[in-house]
């Protein structure tokens, strides 16, 4: 058996996006990712390697996945050839009369009577946890993230890798919400997406957790005290031993020990893959500011305790930009003042990013720019509704989210 290649810290990287697909004329679901999936390869299948991006099936058929083959070093390149795929996918989806829509949420779908899972191919983990969680549910049939893998070799690049993650993904929502609608209704939180998150798995509370992962920094105690939790809890509910603890796992950041990377999973997708890739950027070198001692040294990031990051990531998902972080060791760990806001603190971040003669932010600042000037998709998205939060108006905005991602530019509100 091939062991995979194993990278070391920032060498290369893993994104996955993920997007519904819709009807061309209503904007409702359609769950026909295996049809699309067919068409590609010329039978039913899970995978469809296009070069460098890979099409897959996801829990749900009106989910379509499209992730990096290889890791890859160059983000640049990465955008134009998900952008290409995207464009690919349209004009197959065409033929049905139906299209790719992005964000993290589907603003009107009804997962009860909707929700439809992948009958495939290895679909036995699936009819497992829809068994155990019934997975007609927004937090199961209706998100939509990008996931970022970051390699580790051994586990001293783990333990500085793990530490680092775990001071950024408190403040990831005021990047990058982009679910602020959910049954037809403005929910008051701009990454509602989260709030399912959190929840979805609460009858085995050890599988989440608080989302952001324990303090550990080494394979032995992960194991110890994540791995073994999680196998034991769930065995009561898997008598046939189908599900592997690390699949399971849900935190926010999520080691696989087997191949060296830690998954980032709780960024809300947007609008288009420049969008997406500009915040993995500034994600990459804010994690490796903090891998370097840039703005505080390991030991200071080791010590930041869960409950208070966990607090602020609740915070966040709430208020994205505008969200006050009252603790005062949090912005101490990136050099600024407390109290702030998100939105503060992640402009102070890239300003002092951006210093460094290396920087590879200068490429994706109009993407950026929008972000942080403008605000998260969701903000953007409300303010384009203009407190008119009738059916025909979110359907009016969502309608230009589509053409935004079949055009490849940026949402502005």
């Amino acid at each position: 058996m091939t062991q995979p290649v194993r990278y070391h810290i920032f060498q290369a990287y893993g994104v996955e996006l993920e997007y519904m697909i819709v009807d061309r004329n209503t904007l409702d679901i359609l769950p026909i990712a295996d049809v699309l999936l067919k068409e590609a390869l010329g039978h039913i299948g899970s995978d469809y390697e296009n070069d460098m991006i890979t099409w897959s099936n996801e829990l749900v058929l009106h989910v379509i996945e499209l992730k990096s083959t290889r890791p890859e070093s160059n983000f640049n390149t990465l955008a134009s050839a998900f952008a290409d795929n995207v464009t690919r996918i349209n004009e197959i989806l065409a033929k049905s009369d139906a299209m790719l829509l992005p964000t993290a949420a589907h603003p009107w779908m009804n997962p009860a009577t909707e929700t439809r899972l992948w009958p495939h191919d290895s679909n036995e983990v699936y009819n497992i946890y829809n068994r155990i969680f019934d997975c007609r549910g927004h937090g199961w049939s209706n998100l939509q993230s990008t996931h970022l893998n970051l390699p580790f070799y051994d586990d001293e690049e783990f333990a500085k890798l793990h530490a680092a993650i775990r001071l950024v993904l408190p403040i990831l929502p005021a990047l990058c919400a982009s679910s602020p609608i959910l049954d037809g209704s403005v929910t008051g939180s701009v990454d509602m997406r989260m709030s399912y998150y959190k929840t979805n798995q609460s009858r085995i509370p050890s599988i989440t957790g608080k989302v952001v992962p324990e303090a550990v920094f080494s394979k032995r105690q992960y194991l110890n005290t994540i791995y073994d939790k999680i196998k034991a809890d769930i065995a009561p509910f898997d008598p046939e031993n189908i599900l592997n603890p690390i699949w399971v796992n849900s935190r926010g950041a999520i080691p696989r020990f087997d191949r060296g990377s830690i998954e980032i999973r709780i960024m809300d997708i947007q609008e288009c893959p420049p969008a997406d890739l500009a915040i993995q950027a500034l994600v990459i070198e804010t994690i490796k500011a903090l891998v370097n001692e840039k703005f505080c040294n390991l030991e200071e990031q080791m010590r930041a305790k869960t409950e208070i990051l966990a607090g602020i990531l609740d915070e966040t998902s709430v208020n994205g930009q505008q969200a006050e972080i009252l603790s005062s060791e949090f912005p101490m760990a990136f050099g600024f003042e407390s109290p702030c806001t998100a939105k503060g603190l992640w402009k102070h971040i890239l300003g002092r990013l951006l210093m460094q003669a290396d920087s590879e932010l200068e490429h994706w600042g109009p993407e950026l720019k929008v972000i942080l000037d403008e605000g998260t998709l969701s903000d953007r998205l409300l303010r384009s509704l203009n407190n008119d939060y009738s059916l025909d108006s979110i359907k009016a905005t969502y309608r230009r989210l589509a053409d935004c991602l079949a055009q490849n530019k940026m949402f502005l509100g």
